[in-house]
Order: structure tokens, then C-alpha cells, then sequence
């Protein structure tokens, strides 16, 4: 709602009439590529949409309306695809941690006196552990730099 609000606002704020009220329509399309509006309209999925505006003070830009908004979508897409990849990266750090943490839990297993018998079952199972937890760390860590991949070739295309 803030979103479509900020859109609102600075579609209003380019506008420029006198006194009386003057009504502006627009088309906006969702695609697999994003959003577009456009001042023809774009498929079958296109919305119309009627902006009102009377405030005499303010200039028309020279630029066409659609335009303004599809480079502010654009933006928006830029700015979340960026919180994302930030978002997936300090993902990979937490795993990063959490491996080394049940490392250190596992080896400090190993530190703890005790018989031949009790050491020997403790380092196997140790070993059994920490190869475990290699693995899942691994596979965690290969779907997050697939995701970061896929968002950072988003972003590219993008910008």
C-alpha cells in the first residue's frame, strides 16, 4: 500500500493543470519480467488505472508518465533483488557458524579423559559426526549459492 502510495504521489507531483480537476488513465501489467505500465494497453492481464489531479503548481515533465513508473518499479525490483542476495549471503555465514560450532562441540568430545575402550567409540562416532555435519553444511551451502546466483543474474539484468 506505502508502495503504491509513493507511485501515486510522484505521478501527482508531475502533473500540471488549472483549476479544475483533470483525470489521467494508465495500464499496468504484471509479467514474469516484472511490472509495466504503459499508456496502451499491454495483454490480457493489463488493469486500467485513473489518476485525478488538480493541483495548478506543479510542471509536466517532458518525459511521458509511463516511463516515470516503470523506472521507479525498476528501482524497487533493483533495491529487494539487493536485500535478497544481502539476505541469502548472512544465511550462509549463520551456516558457516553453526558448522563450526558443532565442530568444536564434537572435537571438545574427543579432550574428556577416558578409557582406551571409551576413546576409540567416541573418535568413530566423532568422525561419523563431524562428516554429517560436513554434508549438511555442503548441501545447504550449494542451494544458497544457487539462489544467490539466480538473484545475482536477476539483478544484472536489471541494471
Amino acid at each position: 500500500m506505502l508502495q503504491k502510495s509513493a507511485i501515486v504521489f510522484i505521478f501527482f507531483s508531475f502533473m500540471s493543470f488549472s483549476e479544475e480537476k483533470v483525470s489521467v488513465s494508465y495500464y499496468k501489467c504484471v509479467t514474469d519480467r516484472g511490472t509495466i505500465f504503459s499508456q496502451h494497453p499491454c495483454g490480457n492481464n493489463g488493469t486500467v488505472h485513473t489518476l485525478t489531479h488538480s493541483n495548478p503548481k506543479v510542471k509536466v515533465p517532458t518525459e511521458q508518465h509511463f516511463k516515470t513508473l516503470n523506472n521507479l518499479e525498476k528501482q524497487q525490483i533493483i533495491r529487494n533483488l539487493k536485500r535478497e542476495i544481502r539476505a541469502k549471503r548472512q544465511k550462509a555465514a549463520i551456516l558457516s557458524r553453526n558448522r563450526d560450532r558443532d565442530s568444536r562441540d564434537q572435537q571438545a568430545r574427543l579432550n574428556r579423559i577416558m578409557d582406551e575402550d571409551k576413546k576409540k567409540q567416541t573418535i568413530k562416532d566423532v568422525k561419523s559426526q563431524l562428516k554429517t555435519i560436513n554434508k549438511l553444511y555442503i548441501k545447504d551451502i550449494k542451494d544458497i549459492d544457487k539462489q544467490i546466483a539466480r538473484l545475482e543474474k536477476q539483478l544484472a539484468r536489471y541494471q
